[in-house]
């Protein structure tokens, strides 16, 4: 008997087996991701890849990609192509099943048909403003004067509006459903709207588009969907959901809803997304700054953090924000065990040893990653003449400070026991240059006589040495809720101006050197960063994915 617990099921789990149980669907299980083609995926969308997909190879099912192209003046196939590439990455496998609502276009048109021939649909001339103004208040709305037009006017007008002889806008069809019902979606929605606009699958055959209820059930039902999971603004659409599926008679998938994400210190509207691009207060869709999923690969995630992350937050139905530690928590977990530990120092300070032979060069054996023995180790160069961070030097040091100060020793990793002899400054006072001096018996990082020493500090050689960018991020806005903001104020208001900070002049050991785009390492002590593609053979640039926690900064920051 396994001493492991058992992992208990989410509520959506709980209705798959219940269906499962009774045979709903005969056991199967068929999920699928439907993405609007009007920009790139971000975090939110990250948590129903996995929820989808994650049913699906629980229960042994299958799981579609299927973009919902219904709208084609928003939509481009840049979208479709960086939607493809997120999911995947992601690790979403849809065998296959590429799917678009395009493709069923002709079959939506048909049902159309036989919605309005079965009395169940008409042609409305109101103006967008009319329609909303019929649809009334809570108290009920009025029907459009063209609500009872016959079957074959109907039928005619429609055909009409298909071959392309209204202008956008003049003329929409309507399902007739009930214009008192207490949920405004079922007073009569639309369900086809005119637009002479290029599509980028069908280019001009249709001046005609669904709407998105129209389409999304059909759609579902077509490919014989089985659990169709949406987010929880979607329950109120879930009637007309299942009022078209009803009304035409067909097979008829079960619609889910759960909570979607809301995180901290960031926006997931993807109307918010295009403006934040547009308006170029992000460098694109893929700034390491913007919740995309191309933006937080680019700034250094990986698949199975974002994965692991998303198991971690769990489904459920009841909104909630959450912080931004939990993101950060699974990429440093995943990373831990598998990036490779190198040195780099971001804001250098020269420190020349005065007793080390004048050049000689060692190779330290430096380890590559303890948490993986196969890792092995490298050859890092230590000279006369090397960098340290100016972080790691005080010169009137508070009591708990373990680093480099005047007069006291501290241990250089895989090297030797360095102690500090003076300070050199510059014509404004600030310290250029640390003179120490070295204890040749301390090689590796111990003392043979027993001492000790508190402190262990990285540092790469100066002769060594290769130059960097090097890219700290933050968060993108400056509150938790960027909407917390006083009257008269946006949440642009709420950006962070120090979001991004640029570094140049690093110094990176040199195995660093020719790293190639994407690939992540652990600069000791410091945090997790990614190459760039904006690197090129004579410049690398890094991306700071995530920090280290750092003891000595969380005291001075509580000291303050």
């Amino acid at each position: 008997m396994s001493s492991e617990p058992t992992k208990s099921l989410n509520f959506i789990e709980e209705i798959v087996e219940s269906h499962n149980a009774d045979g709903r669907f005969g056991g199967k299980v068929h999920t699928r991701f439907p993405p609007e083609p009007n920009g790139y995926l971000h975090i939110g969308h990250a948590k129903s890849i996995c929820l989808n997909y994650g049913l699906a190879v629980r229960y042994n099912g299958k799981f579609n990609l299927r973009y919902d192209d219904t709208n084609p003046t928003t939509e481009e196939q840049e979208y479709v192509d960086a939607i493809r590439d997120d999911v995947r990455w992601l690790g979403g496998d849809w065998q296959g099943r590429e799917f678009y609502a395009s493709d069923y276009f002709d079959q939506l048109y048909e049902w159309a048909e036989k919605l309005i021939r079965d009395g169940k649909a008409y042609v409305d001339d109101l103006p967008a403003d009319e329609i909303a103004k019929y649809r009334g208040d809570i108290k009920g709305g009025k029907p459009s004067p063209y609500r009872d037009r016959s079957v074959e006017e109907n039928l005619d007008l429609f055909r009409r509006m298909k071959a392309g002889e209204f202008p956008d806008g003049s003329r929409t069809l309507r399902a007739k459903i009930d214009m008192n019902s207490p949920n405004f979606h079922l007073r009569d929605p639309i369900m086809y709207r005119i637009m002479h606009a290029n599509h980028h699958r069908t280019g001009n055959k249709w001046c005609i588009y669904p709407m998105y209820d129209y389409a999304h059930g059909q759609s579902d039902s077509i490919e014989g969907i089985t659990h169709s999971i949406c987010t929880l603004e979607f329950e109120i659409h879930r009637p007309l959901y299942d009022w078209y599926i009803n009304a035409l008679g067909i097979y008829h998938p079960q619609q889910i809803e759960f909570a979607r994400l809301t995180l901290a210190y960031t926006v997931l509207s993807k109307r918010r997304l295009i403006q934040l691009v547009t308006e170029k207060h992000v460098a694109g869709w893929d700034d390491p700054r913007m919740p995309t999923i191309s933006g937080v690969r680019r700034r250094g995630y990986t698949p199975g953090a974002m994965r692991r992350f998303c198991e971690r937050i769990g489904v459920s139905k009841f909104n909630g924000i959450i912080d931004m530690s939990w993101l950060e928590d699974a990429l440093r977990e995943d990373l831990n065990k598998k990036a490779p530990r190198v040195m780099g120092v971001l804001r250098p300070l020269k420190v020349v040893i005065e007793n080390y032979p004048e050049g000689q060069v060692e190779e330290m054996v430096a380890i590559n990653n303890p948490e993986d023995a196969a890792a092995g180790s490298r050859k890092v160069p230590f000279s006369k003449v090397l960098y340290i961070e100016q972080d790691d030097f005080r010169e009137n040091p508070p009591k708990d400070f373990f680093r480099l100060a005047p007069g006291k020793e501290v241990r250089f990793r895989y090297a030797y026991f360095i102690k500090c002899v003076s300070a050199i400054k510059d014509a404004a006072g600030n310290v250029v240059e640390l003179r120490c001096t070295y204890d040749p018996a301390t090689r590796g990082g111990d003392a043979p006589d027993g001492r000790k020493v508190k402190g262990t500090i990285h540092w790469v050689s100066a002769d060594h040495a290769i130059d960097a960018e090097v890219r700290l991020y933050d968060h993108l806005f400056a509150k938790p809720d960027p909407d917390d903001v006083p009257e008269g104020q946006t949440y642009l208001d709420n950006l962070n101006p120090k979001s991004l900070e640029v570094l140049t002049g690093c110094k990176l050991e040199p195995s660093l050197a020719g790293s190639s785009v994407g690939r992540t390492f652990q600069f000791e002590r410091l945090g997790y960063f990614c190459v760039d593609k904006d690197s090129t053979a004579g410049k690398l640039v890094f991306n700071r994915a995530v920090t280290l926690r750092d003891s000595w900064a969380k005291i001075e920051k509580k000291g303050k």
